[in-house]
């Protein structure tokens, strides 16, 4: 990795010209890479930790002075119990996947001694947008070792002293293999991300990390494609047959588990016929936990039935905007799904989130497979869960080692994108002076095989 503040021409050039001598390394180079990427972090951990410190303090006095979102502030925490660790952990889980480079997925004998592949290859240079999220670095730089391509990262003033640190010890730890040091660039230089944008001959794919202002900045300001999602707005939906307990420990961990992540539960939808059965007990373990729910009139009233006037006390009125934000803290809107004469209840609920969701994840409570199954077919989510936490939208979760980020796109990658979703494909023929004007139709033209191969 190298600290640079050149030009953006020459940032995504020296990327360019790194991702080709990168995509040619063998797995086991780029595994040693990863190893002496963990090993690097590992040793010194204490100084990059007292590095994450001082920004912690200054992110900490801004978000006092209302100048920084206090989400922010908790991403930004490096120190908070297992996430180093787990950066630690994602290296590790990356290096010992299977590698995504040279994978043939398609073999098509096309006609005798002419033969088609489809296999896979790497992107090619990534530019990574972040804001907070020092972990980012070493997310990044693993995946992007491991599947072959060049990265620039451009982080957020609020990280400056973490990343410079990471960075450091990144560069260190490289140089020693042979992964050029130019295949992970931090870019220092404050208004470098519109010019980095406006390479769009040079850069393959821009990948933005951070708040909801970033993200539409930079997909509005680009013509390189975009992979990410602005908002993480993702909702619960308990259906009248659901399990209590389980929708107790589902919901409460969906919410506050993590609550500044973007697979935290923002919207719970309830079944007009739990409300004064299930719904209470969910309300009183939130609340326990000092969420302040924003209810519908018919959801608050059950409620009030229910709970104690100290617990009443984070019951508050719900408004339309409520269903469209992404509260990122111990906020949660619920709103009531009601009884349908048809018994399609459950079409209600899906017609609520698909008009409302960020299409990140969603899930839905229930006892019945065929409801639980209609429901994910049904709903225009990255992720669709039955019976579990919104929480587990997740690269690491998932078994990708960890994630670049998540995608709500429709093309190439949508969820959490790992290790497969930095590669791309080349079709690649294999003939013997073979000649496309011998094939056509008519005495004396060839006639094309199309026999599927084995892989």
């Amino acid at each position: 990795m190298s600290l640079t503040q050149s030009s953006a021409f020459e940032i995504a050039n020296t990327a360019s010209l790194a991702a080709r001598q990168l995509a040619v390394l063998s797995n086991n180079e780029r595994n040693e890479a990863l190893t002496a990427l963990y090993q690097g972090l590992s040793m010194n951990k204490d100084a990059i930790l007292k590095a994450n410190a001082k920004d912690i303090a200054s992110a900490s006095r801004a978000a006092e002075n209302g100048d920084l979102n206090p989400s922010i502030l908790k991403r930004l925490d490096l120190s908070r119990p297992g996430k180093y660790d787990d950066m630690l952990q994602g290296i590790l889980s990356v290096r010992d996947l299977h590698d995504p480079i040279g994978n043939v997925t398609l073999r098509t004998l096309l006609d005798d001694g002419l033969t088609l592949e489809r296999v896979s290859c790497p992107i090619g240079v990534l530019l990574i947008i972040f804001e907070a999220r020092p972990e980012v670095i070493a997310n990044i730089a693993a995946l992007s070792i491991k599947s072959g391509n060049a990265a620039i990262l451009k982080g957020g003033k609020e990280s400056s002293e973490s990343f410079v640190a990471i960075s450091t010890v990144i560069s260190e730890a490289i140089s020693s293999t042979r992964v050029p040091k130019s295949s992970i660039q931090l870019v220092q230089t404050r208004d470098a991300i519109s010019s980095l944008l406006d390479q769009d001959s040079l850069i393959d794919l821009v990948i933005p990390r951070g708040s909801n202002d970033l993200v539409r900045f930079v997909k509005d300001n680009t013509k390189i494609p975009v992979l990410g999602h602005a908002d993480g707005l993702c909702s619960a939906y308990i259906h009248h047959d659901a399990d209590p307990e389980t929708c107790v420990r589902v919901i409460v961990d969906s919410k506050t588990d993590y609550p500044a992540a973007c697979n935290s539960l923002e919207t719970l939808l309830v079944h007009e016929r739990v409300l004064a059965t299930i719904l209470p007990a969910v309300a009183k373990a939130l609340v326990a936990k000092g969420v302040t729910l924003r209810c519908d009139e018919l959801s608050k009233s059950a409620l009030r039935e229910a709970l104690g006037a100290g617990q009443m006390d984070s019951i508050v009125d719900a408004v339309d905007s409520d269903y469209n934000t992404e509260f990122l803290d111990l906020i949660l809107a619920v709103k009531t799904i009601p009884a349908s004469a048809s018994g399609q209840d459950v079409d209600a609920a899906i017609a609520h989130i698909n008009t409302h969701s960020s299409k990140h994840t969603d899930i839905i409570l229930t006892k019945t497979r065929s409801t639980a199954d209609y429901f994910m077919n049904s709903i225009d989510s990255a992720g669709v869960f039955w019976n579990a936490s919104t929480r587990f939208a997740d690269g690491m979760r998932y078994g990708f080692g960890t994630e670049v980020g998540i995608s709500t796109n429709k093309i190439h990658s949508r969820g959490p994108v790992g290790l497969d979703g930095l590669t791309i494909y080349k079709y690649l023929v294999y003939g013997d002076g073979h000649r496309a004007g011998d094939y056509f139709d008519g005495e004396g033209g060839r006639r094309w095989k199309h026999k599927g191969l084995p892989l």
